[in-house]
Parts: structure tokens; C-alpha cells; sequence
């Protein structure tokens, strides 16, 4: 009994320092509380051994959990340092290994892969089409056939880079060359081929060099069977629950040639310093490891569904749910099934992981965006104390109706303490909202119509010799004041 009393002691007090990062608002702790709660009933109805969860708000990690077992038979309990097989996740370290190369001018993306893969040779019924190139690879539109040539998802035996290379020729092209997007595996491994090429280091270490120890992802590896000290904490890996409601054990797998699309093991707490790193691009020590810009490069679709609901980017799956754009990347393999999404907009992002195979980390992954995201960012504005500016007692004189020669009209009114703007041409958008900006004062008669980051055009209003205002300028143009 006193040793279950230190337990759940024990547990309270590690649970209280992983939320010491969240602001103290119920509304907040209300929407956590309730994820939680639809979580662990959904795993108890599911018979899902364990799980971890974690969440990132402005690049820090504000909240993680565990719940359930990480060993049925040892009644391990999971938490944030639980290690689980992240699977394909290790698809997005290797693309940002190519975008690291390419940035430091050591490939580009147009680049043919027998560039660096003189080997490659394949059938293909088709014509002739474009030569497959790393951009082809990072956006799965290559038209490679998703796997290597052995059957590893059935037998679990993964082939060697030498046995992929051998069989390469034995295989055909799936689609002609950028025509549809197919998700390969091969196409990744060929990456990670490409990474060593280029590096002339072996794939291990340059993922470990030059992302996992700047971004002090010590409890992340390329190769668990390596890491004595990691895999005493990887959680037990399960198959589906059985009929009967048992769960079968899972075999242990070594990707081998297939490393860079599925190997990596990681926990919730280091993926959530990976998905910090995806708003700022830095090591732990500051440092910069990709340029902003090249983070919007690989956020952003590349190759849009048919559907226009998702898309690919470098790396990542791009999704629209509802007006809140995610990007992330699943990962499974056999008996862990794992997420990691952000929305780059609102600085925001969920991680989860599950040791058994009939979970599905994604449907949780969106319920926290629907449940906790909205709270999660109104808990920190409200943190900071942002209080509305009382209205300059200059801007009444910009107020008015003003129009373009196109006949385009803008409105200059002041809600909420706010000098906005809203442009429309006729008739007039049935929801204002979409049509309505922000004027930020940037200097005298000056303002901006800025986004998120501050940058956006500017709008300089220009008055006559009496100090009425007689139009505003914006993107070179001039839109006249209308006297009503």
C-alpha cells in the first residue's frame, strides 16, 4: 500500500512539472481536461495498451502526458519519456537533412537522382518521361513504387541497401514521373542514399550531428538496437486486440536499407522540441539549422489533391480542417503508431504516440486541434495582457468611404478600439470578415496592413492643405475619398 501511495505521489508531482509551462486559465485546463478524459475512455473502449502526449505552444513544450501501460505484463506505466519506433516521422528528419545540403549549396532540388545515384535503373512501360529528381523524391511524385522489393511489412526482414540496389532493376515505375502523387518508401530511402553521397558520412551520423545533439534530442536515435540506454524505456510493441481482447507481441524491426523512411525512435518530449524547431529553425544554442524561409518552403503544398483538402509539401502532409491549415507526418510500424502536427499560423502543435497497432493517432491529433488549440492560444494572449488601444483620437479623420477607378470600394471605420479597413467590389461579400483587415500605425498618416508577423503593405493616407484627408495610397495606387 506505501508503495502505491509513493507511486501516485510521485506521479502527481511529475504530471505538475510537466504542466508547469501552462498559464493558470480554466477555460484552458476545462478543454485539457476534457481531451484527456475522451482519450482515455476512447483507449480503454479500444483496448489500447499505452500512450504518450504532448503539446507545444510558441516554441516551448506547455503540456505532456502518459496514459495507460507501455508493458502489459510489467504494468509499466507511460509518461513523457516513454521511447516508442516513430516510423515514418523520420521522413521529415531526413528531408530537412536535404534541405540543410541544398541550402548550404551542396545539391539542388532539380537535380537528377542518378546525379548522386548513377545505379538507379528501373522498368517502365510508359514513354519516356522527365528524370526523376529530388524534388520528385521529397514530394512522392516520382512515380517509384512505394516499397523495395521484398515483402517486409509481411515478414517483418527488411533488405539491405545492397539487396535494394540489386532488385532495383527488377522493378517498375508505378505512374509516369510527376503525374500523381504516390507515398513511397523507396522513393525516402533513396534520400537518405543521396544524404550520404553528399555528406560523405553515413546517414546515422549526420542526422545525429546535424539535428538531433544542436537540437539536444538526446533521448531520440537512427538505431534503437544501438542504444542500450533508450531501449530499456521503449515501450512494448502490440499488435491489434484480438477477438478475445488479447494483444499479440510485435517483433522487434531493423529497417536496414529502408532506415531513412522508418527507423527513429524518439518521445513526446523530444518531438516536441522538433516541432519548436519548426517555427524558428534554431539549435537549442540559438543557432540557426534551417532559414525561416526554408521552413515556409517545406510547410507549404507542393503538390495539391485532387480534392484540395491535402497536399504534399518537402517532407510533410499539408491538410486543411476547416480554416486551420496542419502540417505533419504519421508513423507506423509494427506495433507503434505515432503524430506529430502543428498549424505554423498559431504556433501550435499536438504530438502523440501509441504502442499498439489498431490506433489511430491522427483522429486524436485533430480533436485536440478542435478541443485545446482555440484555448491554448487565448490562455497565452490573455497571459501576456494585451490590452485593446482606446482609439487615437486622430483616426475619426480618415474615416470614411474611399474608391479606386476599378470602382472597388473600402470602407475606413474603427471597431473595437481598431482603425480597419474593408475593401469589397459588388455585390459586396455575404461574410465581411474575410474582406476586413487591421490598420497598424507605423508613422505619421502611415499604417500597415500587417499579418501575423508584422509584414503586409502599407496604406499612407494623404491629406489636403486644410488637413482633410483626400485619398489613401496602397501598392502604388490611389483610392479617393467619396463625399456622402
Amino acid at each position: 500500500m506505501q508503495k502505491r501511495l509513493t507511486f501516485l505521489v510521485l506521479t502527481l508531482l511529475i504530471q505538475n512539472l510537466f504542466s508547469v509551462n501552462l498559464p493558470e486559465n480554466e477555460s484552458l485546463k476545462s478543454s485539457i481536461s476534457l481531451f484527456e478524459t475522451w482519450l482515455k475512455a476512447k483507449m480503454e473502449y479500444r483496448g489500447i495498451p499505452g500512450c504518450s502526449f504532448a503539446m507545444v505552444y510558441d516554441e516551448k513544450l506547455v503540456y505532456c502526458n502518459g496514459y495507460g501501460l507501455s508493458d502489459l505484463k510489467k504494468k509499466t506505466h507511460a509518461n513523457s519519456t516513454t521511447v516508442y519506433r516513430i516510423a515514418s516521422i523520420t521522413k521529415t528528419f531526413t528531408s530537412t537533412a536535404i534541405m540543410q545540403l541544398r541550402d548550404a549549396g551542396k545539391l539542388r532540388l532539380d537535380d537528377p537522382i542518378r546525379k548522386y545515384l548513377p545505379w538507379v535503373d528501373i522498368q517502365a512501360e510508359f514513354e519516356k518521361e522527365p528524370e526523376i529528381t529530388i524534388w520528385h523524391l521529397l514530394t512522392h511524385t516520382s512515380g517509384l513504387p512505394g516499397e523495395a522489393a521484398f515483402p517486409y511489412w509481411t515478414d517483418h526482414k527488411f533488405p539491405t541497401v545492397e539487396q535494394i540496389i540489386e532488385t532495383l532493376p527488377e522493378q517498375e515505375m508505378i505512374y509516369p514521373t510527376e503525374t500523381k502523387w504516390h507515398y513511397s518508401n523507396l522513393a525516402m530511402a533513396l534520400l537518405g542514399y543521396i544524404i550520404e553521397t553528399v555528406s560523405r558520412q553515413p546517414f546515422e551520423k549526420y542526422i545525429e550531428n546535424n539535428i538531433l545533439l544542436p537540437l539536444e534530442m538526446y533521448n531520440t536515435c537512427v538505431d534503437i538496437s544501438k542504444n542500450k540506454k533508450l531501449i530499456k524505456t521503449l515501450a512494448t510493441a502490440y499488435g491489434r486486440r484480438l477477438p478475445d481482447g488479447s494483444h499479440e507481441l510485435m517483433p522487434f524491426t531493423d529497417s536496414k536499407g529502408l532506415t531513412p523512411a522508418a527507423n527513429m525512435s524518439s518521445t513526446v518530449e523530444d518531438l516536441a522540441k522538433w516541432a519548436s524547431f519548426q517555427f524558428n529553425g534554431k539549435a537549442a544554442d540559438g543557432t540557426q539549422l534551417l532559414k525561416p524561409a526554408t521552413l515556409r518552403e517545406m510547410h507549404r503544398v507542393h503538390w495539391l489533391q485532387p480534392d484540395w483538402e491535402s497536399g504534399w509539401g518537402l517532407g510533410w502532409a499539408v491538410r486543411k480542417k476547416g480554416e486551420r491549415t496542419i502540417v505533419g507526418h504519421g508513423g507506423w510500424v509494427a506495433g507503434y503508431r505515432t503524430e506529430i502536427s502543428f498549424c505554423p499560423v498559431e504556433k501550435t502543435a499536438f504530438i502523440i504516440m501509441f504502442n499498439a497497432d489498431d490506433a489511430a493517432p491522427a483522429e486524436y491529433i485533430y480533436k485536440a486541434f478542435e478541443l485545446i488549440a482555440p484555448t491554448l492560444v487565448d490562455a497565452f494572449r490573455i497571459e501576456k495582457e494585451i490590452v485593446e488601444p482606446a482609439p487615437d483620437s486622430l483616426w475619426h479623420i480618415y474615416v470614411g468611404k474611399y474608391r479606386d477607378p476599378w470602382y472597388w470600394d473600402s470602407d475606413v471605420l474603427i471597431l473595437d478600439g481598431k482603425l480597419m479597413i474593408y475593401s469589397y467590389d459588388y455585390p459586396p461579400e455575404n461574410n465581411p470578415k474575410y474582406n476586413l483587415s487591421e490598420l497598424t500605425p507605423i508613422g505619421q498618416h502611415t499604417f500597415r496592413i500587417a499579418d501575423k508577423n508584422g509584414f503586409g503593405p502599407k496604406v499612407i493616407f494623404k491629406l489636403d492643405q486644410a488637413g482633410n484627408v483626400r485619398c489613401f495610397k496602397k501598392n502604388e495606387n490611389y483610392n479617393y475619398r467619396v463625399k456622402e
